[in-house]
């Protein structure tokens, strides 16, 4: 019963394939393979390189491009807009929220050599993109080591070039700045196609054996640099406070020499007056400054006349001690008539004209 069925559907099947229809089924599939690989779907991230027979034929941007098909043409990927990455020093496990690196050591790429012959391990990242497809392609044939290999002589040169402190403090952003000029100098030059869009310095230490021994060291210097910072911090806040006492002394210095020169001008233009009274009239200008003079000299004394060195007369001037002066016969200089000394006789020899004057106290 079953082989009947078997060999009835057979029959069937034979009598509704015909030459036609395998030959329908052939074009179907040949247009479906054609179609198939005639197309590309460029993602938006990368962009194709289309070649014919193995040759560079053009690069097709984002999007549904044509090529010919059966192998005619082939079509290449290349992640234009992806930022691709290559490690030194260290690689890492996993990537993500908590990233897992690798504890094998690589010093053949860490180690080197710095300015001041010091021994210093530096790991460092690079992140580059894909700018020309066609080079990237075609202009070298092993691109990692090519990468790897310019990306660590750039970086040995510029640790080279200086100190241990400088690479591990100060320097660490210039050397990351200059990496990636020269890098994407070098990759120029060897049409690479590529460009370098960051350099990153991770892990700076030195080898294991010293490393003790430079943290020592680091831990002083930046003791030395605290000091420093507070000396300069209190310089700024004296130096103003004593700059601006010294102006104020020079100020009253200042002020201080002009009232004198001022006074000594005043003084110089009175003399210079009284001198061309003088000289105008010589005895009434010398006995109005004696006057002035003995008049300066006893104004602030009480209970003081004035007489002649010989005692012989008053010198009818003033009479200090508040009251009015003695009469006198004449209103004459000391030089002309001196005064009579009380209980001296009358008609005694005036007092020397040149005679000094002597101050009794009563």
């Amino acid at each position: 019963m079953g082989d009947s069925a078997m060999r009835s559907v057979n029959r069937n099947l034979s009598s509704k394939i015909t030459p036609v229809t395998v030959l329908l089924a052939i074009a179907a599939i040949a247009v479906l393979i054609i179609f198939s690989t005639s197309f590309i779907v460029v993602d938006q991230t990368e962009k194709a390189v289309i070649t014919t027979f193995g040759k560079y034929t053009k690069t097709a941007e984002p999007g549904l491009t044509f090529k010919i098909p059966f192998g005619i043409q082939q079509a290449y990927h290349v992640k234009t807009e992806v930022v691709q990455a290559e490690q030194f020093g260290f690689r890492t496990d996993k990537a993500g929220v908590v990233t897992q690196y690798s504890s094998k050591e690589y010093p053949e790429e860490s180690t080197m050599l710095t300015g001041d012959l010091n021994i210093i391990d530096v790991e460092w990242i690079i992140q580059y993109k894909i700018v020309d497809p066609k080079a990237w392609l075609f202009n070298v044939s092993d691109k990692p080591k090519t990468i790897r290999d310019i990306s660590q002589s750039v970086v040995n040169l510029l640790v080279g070039d200086r100190t241990i402190l400088g690479v591990i403090g100060p320097e660490r952003t210039a050397i990351q700045e200059e990496a990636v000029q020269m890098m994407n100098d070098k990759f120029n030059e060897f049409g690479l196609g590529i460009r370098v869009t960051q350099v990153q310095l991770q892990n700076i230490v030195p080898p294991k054996g010293v490393q003790d021994a430079f943290e020592d060291v680091n831990k002083a210097i930046q003791d030395m640099n605290r000091l420093v910072n507070e000396g300069k911090e209190s310089y700024n806040s004296e130096i103003p406070k004593a700059q601006g006492q010294a102006d104020q002394v020079r100020q009253v210095a200042e002020g201080y020499a002009s009232e004198r020169v001022n006074r000594a001008k005043g003084d110089v233009a009175r003399f210079n007056s009284v001198y061309a009274e003088y000289a105008k009239a010589p005895e009434v200008t010398k006995q109005r400054l004696y006057y002035e003079m003995m008049e300066d000299v006893f104004k602030d004394a009480t209970g003081v006349e004035l007489i002649d060195k010989h005692l012989s007369n008053f010198i009818p001037l003033k009479n200090i001690g508040g009251g009015a002066a003695p009469a006198a016969p004449s209103a004459v200089p000391p030089a002309a008539t001196p005064a009579v000394a009380p209980g001296a006789a009358p008609g005694a020899a005036p007092a020397d004209q040149g005679s000094d004057t002597k101050g009794a106290a009563q």
